[in-house]
């Protein structure tokens, strides 16, 4: 039985629904398929996601497939209560907008004693939960995905424990998600989510992004592009998989910002952004050097980028101003601003609408096929991360381009017979 806010408008929901389908054609595209042929027929689905428009179309398709669903948000203070009420009629939903951290957990486990055969994940939170407290049921799971790069790294470290029980489909990994969905998708809604909030100028003012992954990269682009003084923080950190921190410091370089500590520059930021996937990228002994009335915002999955621990102790008092929005008064005299509890800005409501719509419709499209992909072959993989087919990632990129009437040429004959021969080495 669905739980949701009783704030919620079935009407505006179903309005918002329509507004993100519209402008969703790779979706539509899998959606009339799905209809057609019921790929997904008896399928129990869990899903947690962040529930708002974008998600429903997902989970409205899944359902068009044959599916019977089961969802809550995979964050607190993201769901959108309108889509929740709308959705409510049609599937099992639980979830609502600012949930304590109890009860965020406790629609994670209604998800899970629904007895999903397949989950979809964004944080890992789901899949890590079925684990630890629903080993019963975890041996009736076919697979997974996951969204967000975060995501992927909890599972990787579960997989390297021997402790991951299923595959799951590294969504993330996909070009056509994070090459996307990343950078421009983050790159646009993490500013619409300050802007929304604060209604503060961007031009002119030293912003601070620390991180510079896909996610840091397409933030301090668009800062670059609204006239804002980009500074960017990176770690001296090595890696034997992707970009090293000294590569993405000196990618940021290149690209025109300011790089350096965070120790060395703090002191100049009027807005600050941790984008780094890890824990306290922005401390207290940072927060003690900051400008009077520096803002502070995290566009990371979990809301411990910044050290919120720290900045309460530190502080003598604070207080909502506006939603999402929270002053600290600091012992030092100064005060910090803390945007969306320091969870999620561009998602946090009523300020966040997330990732634009045309961006999620390719994402979402990668996870509507994949599992599909778990459904056909899930006998073939075994518990691992595994890669999204080249031919689902491919697939998407092509109905996208073709939806904005671009075609492109293949090779010619002569053009294949020149690369095979140049790769065979003859």
């Amino acid at each position: 039985m669905s739980r949701i806010s009783k704030q919620g408008s079935k009407s505006n929901g179903n309005n918002l629904l329509s507004w993100a389908e519209e402008r969703m054609p790779i979706m539509q595209s899998i959606a009339k398929r799905f209809i057609k042929y019921k790929p997904l027929k008896g399928i129990k689905i869990g899903v947690a996601l962040h529930l708002e428009k974008k998600t429903g179309v997902l989970l409205r398709a899944l359902q068009k497939g044959g599916a019977e669903v089961s969802a809550s948000s995979c964050n607190p203070l993201t769901t959108d209560d309108h889509i929740s009420a709308a959705l409510s009629e049609e599937m099992d939903i639980h979830a609502w907008a600012n949930q304590t951290n109890d009860e965020y957990y406790e629609c994670l486990k209604n998800v899970m004693t629904s007895q999903p055969q397949l989950l979809i994940d964004d944080g890992c939170d789901l899949i890590f939960l079925a684990h630890k407290k629903y080993p019963e049921y975890v041996k009736n799971i076919l697979g997974a995905c996951e969204e967000t790069t975060t995501g992927i790294v909890r599972l990787k470290a579960m997989h390297k424990e021997k402790a991951l029980n299923f595959p799951v489909m590294a969504v993330n990994n996909a070009n056509s998600k994070y090459l996307f969905d990343n950078r421009y998708g983050t790159g646009q809604s993490v500013i619409e989510g300050i802007l929304s909030a604060t209604n503060t100028l961007i031009a002119g003012k030293n912003i601070i992004v620390v991180g510079y992954g896909w996610c840091g990269r397409g933030i301090a682009n668009r800062l670059k592009g609204l006239g804002a003084k980009v500074f960017v923080v990176e770690t001296a950190s090595s890696s034997t998989e992707g970009s090293s921190g000294y590569h993405r410091a000196l990618e940021a370089h290149y690209d025109g910002c300011w790089v350096g500590s965070l120790d060395e520059i703090v002191h100049l930021g009027d807005i600050f952004i941790s984008a780094t996937g890890n824990k306290h990228a922005i401390g207290i002994k940072h927060m003690e050097k900051m400008k009077n009335g520096a803002i502070l915002a995290n566009a990371g999955h979990f809301n411990n980028e910044i050290d919120i621990n720290g900045l309460e102790s530190y502080s003598s008092s604070s207080k909502e101003i506006l939603p999402n929005v929270d002053k600290y008064f600091l012992n030092n005299g100064k005060h910090l601003v803390l945007l969306s509890k320091g969870r999620l800005v561009n998602l946090s409501q009523p300020t966040g609408q997330g990732h634009p719509i045309e961006i999620m419709d390719a994402s979402f499209a990668i996870q509507a096929l994949c599992i599909e992909y778990l459904v056909e072959n899930y006998q073939n993989l075994k518990p691992s991360v595994c890669d999204v087919p080249m031919s689902i990632d491919n697939e998407v990129a092509k109905i996208a381009l073709e939806t904005k009437e671009i075609y492109l040429d293949g090779l010619s004959d002569e053009q294949k017979k020149y690369l095979q021969t140049w790769q065979e080495g003859t």
